[in-house]
């Protein structure tokens, strides 16, 4: 039976909620059952091989995040810092420590402890961030080593072999965290279980590329800071699960309709203004940043969050059934690269991005907590400036800290911003019309 438009509209925000919730619940009950859990990061989770062997997987930065999306951060930060941690130090870093301390206690349930940790190289600080569990819990460490990108997008002149020889290293690796993962579990590796949770994986990427893309619509059918951060939480946590190919294929549904139907994510009677979004959004106060921009109109049909954060699945790859473990480091490969490169060299991406989507303007939010996805903001706005006419807004907050975060200044900046954006306007729409002014002699 077809859903009717009741059923269907904030179905995704709903029953996203419900799954988060659910998941934390699963945790929950791994704490207290003592059941094997694996710490992993968002950007390279491997995710698939952990599901093969029926490991939990928590991402600490998930964790961080919504302590401080319920306003309990500082409660975590002040302890950390009690214990030496730098004020400058990420902040989620602080709050995962801080967790440790309490047993894993969380607002949203208990957090199991780690029995391994598995990451990547895609940000410096999981590095050292896994290097305090293993210190705590004495438990074993695996670190996949990802090549990265060797030149900026558009200059590359990698050949196919020095590609394939990436490809074999990462590889090579993977079938080491298995020997490891199977040392740990005592069980036999199963290929086969390994490409049905790819075939679950590439499912979800498929609907989530769709949503993705529906964004082009006029108006866009959801904001891409905002709902987009609530997406991709199921999308990491659900990775590789049942559960989470469905739900994305309904919110494509969702999606679908609101575009057919000119459904836009705004209250009615507000004009839109199309912005692309880049970094971390402001978690401390995260529905008032939201709403900064919503009050006027904009809504954020992309962001480069989407892109860095969604292990991949933004990207137009699907895992090879009849090699999985081949096509698996081929995606690692790949995902791990292209998330470096959203962070480090995205002004080509965000040239294409105001093109593909029609953005009237870019939002740069560098943070406090984390230099490597601040790193270059304001050299990228002045390459975007350069090349596209757009409008672009540098605000300064932070993804965890409150005590950096001033929403008066914040809201000075953004209205000035959107008075731009509304002067630029109504500046064309004169222009198109061939309007002319007749100036007032006093």
């Amino acid at each position: 039976m077809t859903p009717n438009a009741e059923d269907l509209l904030g179905r995704g925000a709903r029953e996203g909620g419900d799954l988060f919730r659910s998941w934390f619940d699963r945790l929950t009950s791994a704490a207290t059952q003592g059941e094997k859990a694996a710490y992993v990061f968002v950007m390279g989770s491997l995710a698939e091989i952990l599901r093969t062997f029926d490991l939990h997987t928590v991402f600490p930065e998930i964790n961080s995040l919504q302590t401080a999306v319920r306003r309990v951060a500082d409660e975590y930060l002040n302890q950390a810092e009690d214990h030496g941690f730098s004020p400058d130090v990420c902040g989620y870093v602080k709050a995962d420590y801080a967790l440790q301390l309490r047993g894993g206690e969380h607002p949203m349930g208990r957090i199991p402890p780690p029995a391994i940790a598995v990451l990547t190289n895609a940000c410096n600080t999981y590095l050292k961030w896994a290097e305090i569990w293993e210190r705590m819990y004495r438990i074993p460490v695996v670190t996949v080593d990802v090549p990265g990108s060797r030149e900026a997008p558009g200059r590359r002149s990698q050949s196919a072999e020095d590609v394939e020889r990436d490809r074999r290293y990462v590889e090579y690796q993977l079938r080491e965290l298995i020997g490891r993962l199977e040392a740990l579990t005592g069980r036999a590796f199963d290929v086969d279980r390994l490409r049905e949770v790819l075939d679950l994986t590439n499912r979800m990427g498929r609907a989530w590329r769709g949503v993705l893309g529906l964004n082009r619509s006029k108006p866009a059918v959801f904001d891409a800071m905002m709902e987009g951060t609530i997406y991709l939480g199921v999308a990491n946590a659900l990775r590789g699960t049942e559960e989470g190919a469905i739900y994305f294929e309904r919110l494509m549904e969702e999606m679908a309709y609101k575009s057919k139907h000119g459904i836009s994510p705004l209250l009615a009677g507000k004009d839109e203004h199309r912005l692309i979004f880049v970094g971390v959004p402001c978690y401390p106060i995260f529905r008032r940043f939201y709403q900064l921009f919503s009050e006027w109109g904009g809504v954020y049909v992309s962001s480069t969050y989407t892109w860095f954060a969604s292990g991949g699945l933004n990207l137009d790859f699907e895992y090879d059934l009849t090699r999985p473990l081949e096509s698996l480091a081929e995606g690692v490969l790949l995902s791990v690269q292209r998330a470096g490169d959203s962070m480090l060299f995205h002004d080509r991406y965000l040239i294409d991005s105001i093109d593909e989507f029609e953005a009237d303007g870019v939002v740069y939010h560098p943070i406090k907590s984390c230099r490597t996805v601040s790193t270059g903001l304001a050299d990228s706005r002045r390459v975007v400036l350069s090349e596209r006419d757009v409008l672009c807004l540098y605000i300064e907050s932070d993804m965890m800290d409150k005590r950096v975060v001033s929403e008066a200044q914040l809201k000075n900046r953004i209205d000035a911003f959107f008075e731009g954006l509304e002067s630029r306007q109504i500046r064309k729409s004169r222009d198109a019309s061939g309007a002319t002014t007749t100036p007032t002699i006093a």
